[in-house]
């Protein structure tokens, strides 16, 4: 688990699936990665799957579910995947519609990548799409800057971790 201020991010698991469905239940939060929302069913087998973690031993999948302490609510997710060749762990996040503008998704961010720099990562990266200005904004202040790099449409994000 990681703690910060209003948030525990708790590890994934499968029972996690039903409240999450519907804290991910919303279209929009899917206009710029695509795909559409999993029925709580299909979000159960892929919460399987993430659980039982990679299947290549030089990469580690970590997963988290973002409690808000307060409301005693799971309100997204974030995650971590963690090459052990080169030492960079690619991260993303999400937060439910209902919870978003809250600072919710930085204070996530910001705790992981602070539990990250305590871990075998030398770089941070995430790809946010160059219209995304909200998850943006969760990347500076989680201490990522742009580079020129685009994959598939998104900008590549880093940090390089002392």
């Amino acid at each position: 688990m990681i703690r910060t201020a209003r948030l525990d991010l708790l590890p994934l698991r499968a029972e996690h699936a039903a409240e999450m469905a519907e804290v991910l239940a919303d279209p929009a939060l899917h206009a710029f990665t695509g795909g559409t929302p999993l029925s709580p069913e299909a979000l159960l087998a892929r919460y399987r799957r993430l659980a039982e973690g990679s299947p290549d031993p030089a990469v580690r999948w970590l997963n988290w579910v973002i409690r808000l302490r307060d409301e005693d609510r799971l309100t997204g997710t974030v995650q971590a995947t963690i090459t052990r060749a080169d030492g960079s762990a690619e991260i993303a996040w999400v937060v439910g519609t209902p919870w978003q503008g809250r600072g919710i998704a930085r204070e996530a961010a910001r705790g992981l990548v602070t539990w990250l720099a305590t871990q075998p990562v030398r770089t941070v990266i995430a790809h946010i799409h160059p219209d995304h200005h909200a998850s943006a904004a969760v990347a500076r202040s989680a201490g990522l800057t742009p580079t020129d790099e685009v994959h598939d449409g998104e900008t590549r994000w880093l940090l390089h971790l002392p």
